[in-house]
């Protein structure tokens, strides 16, 4: 049935994110477009990675049946900020700051959140109706046979290793299910508008890994992190919530992920 379902309905289209015009084909005649990724390359060749949202929606513009354009884009875009009240939970209206990822060099964050404000830019311009997610640190089982930075950042704090959770500090989670299904709410929903908070929990290292050894005793995760001098916050998801979505919790999320693990054969059996 699966297989009869995708050849009637999937077709698979050519393009590249930095050739202008090459998602051309794949978007004439859809009512909907999901943007869920571009290329973070880094300060070397960070123009391209702000060119990738606008190629893609200079495609859309083209196509008159387009209804909406949803954009994943990143909580970071939200929480990178020096002035920061941490009794306040950020929403969507907060932007982190552009001339505090240049001073520090924070170029994932300041890539994203440029990247996302020129496609708001491009759309307001041209009217079309853009719908931007920003999930946080998505968690659960891959379908690339490749593991992505995440996934593999995940996988070394399952085993043990620090060196990468020690940058991530305060960091909120998600269920990639989770997210899957908010690009289809906020599409879907007609009252949907403007930015999404995507996330269900948010934790320090320290309160993360007390959660995971509890739960998963024979795995060597570790018992401390470091304390980073790093203000703290929460994110206030109720804007998505009220489209009806129920986030997952920490606790299933990573049990979704220690199965895909283990099912690999990446990690031993618990």
């Amino acid at each position: 049935m699966e297989a009869t379902r995708s050849k009637e309905r999937l077709r698979l289209v050519k393009a590249n994110l930095t050739d202008e015009g090459s998602f051309d084909d794949a978007i004439m005649g859809c009512e909907g477009v999901f943007h869920t990724a571009s290329p973070v390359l880094g300060k070397a060749t960070f123009d391209v990675t702000l060119m990738v949202p606008l190629n893609v929606l200079r495609s859309c513009k083209k196509n008159p049946r387009l209804r909406r354009v949803v954009l994943t884009s990143s909580s970071s875009t939200v929480r990178v900020r020096d002035d920061i009240d941490p009794n306040i939970p950020l929403d969507e209206s907060s932007w982190s700051s552009v001339e505090f990822c240049k001073k520090f060099e924070i170029w994932y964050v300041l890539s994203k959140t440029l990247a996302e404000k020129a496609a708001w830019e491009f759309c307001e311009q041209n009217n079309i109706d853009l719908v931007t997610l920003l999930p946080s640190f998505i968690i659960g089982p891959s379908l690339p046979p490749d593991l992505c930075s995440t996934a593999d950042d995940v996988l070394g704090l399952l085993k043990g290793k620090t060196d990468k959770f020690d940058f991530h500090g305060r960091m909120g989670y998600v269920h990639i299910d989770d997210v899957a299904l908010s690009h289809i709410l906020v599409y879907e929903q007609l009252s949907a508008h403007g930015r999404y908070l995507c996330s269900s929990k948010v934790l320090d290292n320290n309160q993360l890994v007390s959660v995971l050894s509890e739960r998963y005793p024979s795995l060597p995760i570790p018992k401390r992190f470091k304390e980073l001098d790093r203000p703290s916050y929460d994110f206030n998801t109720l804007k998505l919530e009220g489209l009806g979505m129920k986030f997952k919790s920490i606790e299933e999320m990573f049990d979704d992920c220690v199965t895909f693990f283990k099912e690999r054969g990446l990690i031993s059996s618990i």
